[in-house]
């Protein structure tokens, strides 16, 4: 399918594509995958209370970060296999990103390597780093990432260990990040502490985002400490099992930050009136790696910006409904927690391909 409408017409297509280790590695989480079911079934829970007679004629959803503009208030996450889903790899979502108007978060893990991909898109994108050697390694990388124009440095900190998931080690299913933390290359992660940060902080000058904050007493840690960006993450229920929903956390972790400094959020968001619910919970942006995992998969560079094009218009659409013609107007009273009417999971927010559509 050439012409895609929906989101939901994306992911089937994704779901053709794959072959079901990849499938499973995409959509799958930890152990017994609560922590990926609660992530979807908390953005489940926050329904809107909207409000009437206000002038939407002309909703604008667009926003920085870090200086740089947003046609919509997402990001793309950093996926360390997204080599996987789309042939030209991280390339493939550099290429899309610009050409809608967003930014890539570009994993360490993923193919071209960071430098090469600066040379080949080059543009306004944050570096990922897992740390797999020393501080004089970490610095080389961060020295080498500024020199290739990279406007942000994302240090993911809820990876100190490579979790269990048993839905490819049941296949005997090893991704590129399995393959690392199998060699015992994580052990910097394990080792890395707020004295890394610090360091960072101290010696480079380029912002630095947190990735894997959990709770409000880290995020006021990281604002104390001069972080640019507090980024709530549960790694979309792939790290540890049992956690609580990323949406759920964001409310502390806004109150915690205060406004000093950005909070991104990711874990279950996959439509546009997603987005909406965490922009009135104090998000400023939202990661959607799965939604853009599930894009490329169905049909590459192209696909990921149509279904940009596609979450545009269901936000701007959720907004006016809503009652917000401005991304000032969403606010905290917008919305309220009810209880799900379904059962939770990954692809839940995609009804009506289980009705054969």
């Amino acid at each position: 399918m050439a012409d895609f409408l929906t989101l939901s017409e994306i992911v089937k297509q994704a779901r053709g594509n794959l072959d079901q280790g990849d499938w499973d590695y995409l959509v799958g989480g930890s152990d017994t995958e609560s922590a990926l079911r609660r992530n979807r079934a908390g953005v489940d829970a926050w329904v809107f209370k909207p409000r009437i007679l206000r002038d939407v004629s002309d909703v604008k959803a667009s926003t920085t970060l870090l200086g740089h503009p947003l046609r919509i208030p997402v990001v793309m996450p950093p996926i360390g296999s997204i080599q996987v889903f789309a042939q030209a790899g991280g390339a493939a979502v550099a290429r899309a990103v610009q050409t809608f108007g967003v930014l890539q978060i570009l994993s360490s893990v993923c193919d071209p390597d960071f430098e090469s991909l600066a040379a080949e898109v080059p543009g306004p994108r944050i570096y990922q780093l897992y740390l797999t050697g020393d501080e004089a390694w970490m610095d080389n990388i961060i020295e080498r990432a500024i020199a290739a124009g990279y406007s942000g440095f994302c240090l993911t900190a809820d990876t100190q260990t490579y979790s269990r998931r048993e839905r490819d080690i049941m296949k005997r299913y090893i991704p590129m990040s399995g393959r690392r933390a199998g060699s015992g290359d994580f052990i910097a992660q394990a080792r890395m502490t707020w004295d890394t940060v610090a360091h960072i902080k101290e010696k480079f000058a380029i912002p630095l985002i947190i990735k894997g904050v959990a709770c409000k007493e880290d995020a006021r840690q990281c604002v104390e400490m001069g972080v640019d960006v507090v980024y709530v993450s549960n790694h979309g229920g792939r790290q540890l099992d049992h956690t609580r929903a990323c949406i759920d956390v964001l409310p502390e972790v806004v109150d915690a930050v205060g406004g000093r400094v950005p909070v991104l959020v990711d874990g279950g968001f996959m439509r546009g009136a997603d987005v909406v619910k965490a922009l009135c919970l104090g998000a400023d942006a939202v990661g959607m790696g799965r939604l853009e995992a599930l894009a490329v998969a169905a049909g590459g560079e192209q696909t990921l910006v149509t279904a940009l094009e596609i979450l545009e218009h269901e936000i701007k659409t959720t907004m006016a409904l809503a009652g917000a013609g401005t991304l000032e107007d969403l606010t905290p009273d917008l919305v309220t927690r009810e209880q799900p009417l379904h059962p939770a999971s990954v692809l839940s927010a995609f009804p009506l391909i289980d009705e054969g559509y």
